[in-house]
């Protein structure tokens, strides 16, 4: 097979490259930005476009597919051509299933945690050595690849993303991979720019739970209330099996699970953890993992990358950071951390950087996401808000959003770190949450600067 991908240098598109070539197949691609790391990872197996930009001469009617990503546009000249010839055109969702539609497909969706869950339930099947192919949205330890696919897996694991699926595919992609088991975290708007109300969001996941195949199984947070309302009475042909937070207890900053005389001690924490990873057992359960198994191994999950990652510390400061930018997402996290350390201050820096989180129609959403911050601080680009051509926002737009006294906000990376070190205090814990990068700040060398580790 020789598949050539349009837009290759993205996150899930050069990871399906990868996992393509090492299947054996021929790979060829374009783009016309590569950033690190896909371009290194790309170079290492032989794929990486020799020069970067479209050129319709690399579609030829030798060509078996084409992959379309999200990045390419509706008039793309090497799409135009592939069109013209007559050569099927699949999106990366569309894809996986093709890949997939043969083995027991697993989908996490939900506004929030999807990838964690995603990252649990691989951390036990790997460590329980059950064969299985995926797709997860973050680099995790103990995989080298975000998406592995290959002939004998009996089972694929799909993170079920609700965003747009290509430029000529309008459907959310986890509506494309028709699960026989299905988990949904919560609901939560997201995704304003394509999904304008919050009823339209909503009936995504109708459409979704509607797609789960007859005789599944949907397992769902019962403490979200959306999930609540919507999946007991939804199917009477497939199992649907609620979930909360598991028991636990915190002792000298450490989490464990509780069942029965048991106590078991995870290397991650907060109560939307526990509530992931309940959903993760429960999924683990459907695939024949007991619980004994289940605990045992989840032990050395340390986290997806980018989840409440730790960067650094030095006995009495520390620093996070995290991948949220959703409201429900930012307060989930931060409870966690104000929970996990009660007898410490928090800082929180949060960047406004998607479309949604950008709006200002958007901005209430995130009213009182950082109250319990002691310090809260939020931060957003001009030069993001002209890229993505949104409307201007302002300081005071930004705080009248949120709600929180004293809160301060920056629009420059060099008053930010002034800000950030102006705090001297020992035992504290900084947390920084973004989807962006904050307009280039290194956080690896900001958090070692923070508690005094950087080698100067």
């Amino acid at each position: 097979m020789h598949v050539h991908f349009i837009a290759i240098g993205g996150s899930a598109m050069h990871n399906l490259a990868i996992a393509l070539h090492r299947k054996g197949y021929t790979i060829t691609g374009s783009d016309d930005e590569i950033f690190e790391p896909s371009r290194s990872r790309l170079a290492a197996c032989n794929i990486l476009p020799p020069a970067q930009g479209w050129d319709a001469s690399r579609i030829t009617p030798q060509l078996d597919a084409v992959i379309l990503g999200m990045h390419a546009k509706s008039d793309n000249p090497e799409l135009l051509k592939a069109s013209e010839l007559g050569i099927k055109i699949f999106s990366y969702p569309e894809y996986l299933y093709e890949q997939s539609k043969n083995k027991k497909r697993v989908v996490i969706g939900g506004s929030h945690g999807k990838t964690t869950i995603t990252a649990m339930i691989l951390h036990v099947l790997q460590k329980a050595a059950i064969d299985c192919d995926y797709m997860v949205g973050a680099q995790l330890d103990g995989f080298d690849v975000m998406v592995r696919l290959t002939e004998d897996a009996p089972v694929m694991i799909i993170e079920g993303d609700e965003y747009l699926t290509s430029p000529i595919d309008l459907r959310p992609k986890f509506h494309l991979y028709k699960p026989d088991i299905a988990l949904l975290s919560g609901i939560a708007w997201d995704h304003i720019n394509v999904f304008p109300t919050f009823e339209n969001y909503t009936d995504q996941f109708v459409i979704f739970i509607n797609q789960v195949s007859a005789g599944g199984s949907l397992i769902y947070c019962s403490d979200d209330t959306e999930l609540k309302r919507i999946c007991p009475g939804l199917r009477a042909d497939i199992s649907i099996i609620p979930y909360t937070t598991l028991p636990h207890e915190i002792r000298d900053g450490v989490t464990y699970v509780v069942q029965g005389s048991h106590h078991f001690q995870l290397q991650v924490f907060g109560r939307h953890n526990l509530m992931n990873l309940n959903g993760a057992r429960l999924v683990c359960n459907q695939l024949g993992i007991g619980d004994l198994t289940f605990f045992e191994a989840i032990g050395s999950f340390k986290g997806a990358s980018k989840r409440l990652e730790k960067i650094a510390e030095n006995g009495s400061r520390t620093v996070y950071k995290d991948f949220a930018h959703a409201p429900s997402k930012v307060k989930a996290t931060l409870q966690a951390v104000s929970e996990q350390f009660p007898e410490r201050k928090v800082i929180a820096c949060l960047e406004l950087h998607t479309y949604s989180s950008l709006n200002q129609e958007f901005l209430g959403q995130y009213r009182g996401s950082l109250d319990p911050a002691d310090i809260a601080i939020v931060y957003f680009s001009p030069h993001a808000l002209r890229l993505k051509r949104l409307p201007e926002i302002t300081e005071e737009q930004v705080k009248e959003g949120f709600g929180k006294a004293g809160m301060e906000v920056y629009t420059d990376p060099g008053e930010l770190k002034k800000a950030l070190f102006r705090e001297k205090n020992p035992g504290t814990v900084l947390l920084m949450m973004s989807s962006g990068n904050y307009d280039g700040i290194d956080l690896k060398e900001l958090g070692l600067r923070w508690v005094g580790l950087w080698p100067d």
